[in-house]
């Protein structure tokens, strides 16, 4: 019986995590205002989008920032805003976005609205890569 070489193995290994490992560095940065305050938000890579926990802005407002990466499908950028109610936070914003495929603003403007304490956040979201 054939064995392989280990260093065949090796080689093969590091080729396959080359292509993630080369864009690891690709971030996702949106910019939040709430009340006239900005905040800068930005977000890495992650395998499962279960690893991410929603960021407080101001009192009202919940905003979730993922880029998913799985291997053999495209990138993904989701951003979820939750209004924080009394009973628990409820999703009352998505946006699901195929990565860019270079730097710049890919959402535009967008704003979203919590009807019961009449809040309004807004934001805008860009794509870094170093490719």
């Amino acid at each position: 019986m054939h064995r392989p070489d280990p260093l065949f193995h090796a080689v093969l290994s590091v080729a396959l995590l080359l292509p993630l490992a080369a864009s690891a560095a690709d971030r996702v940065r949106c910019h939040v205002d709430y009340g006239g305050e900005t905040r800068t938000i930005e977000a890495g890579p992650v395998a499962s989008t279960l690893a991410v926990a929603p960021v407080e802005i101001g009192s009202y407002f919940r905003f979730r920032l993922v880029l998913q990466r799985t291997r053999g499908l495209p990138d993904e950028v989701r951003i979820e805003t939750f209004a924080d109610r009394d009973d628990g936070p409820v999703l009352i914003h998505q946006g699901r976005y195929a990565a860019p495929r270079r730097s710049g603003g890919f959402t535009g403007h967008q704003t979203v609205y919590e009807p019961v304490r009449d809040g309004e956040l807004q934001y805008w979201c860009e794509w870094k890569s170093t490719k």
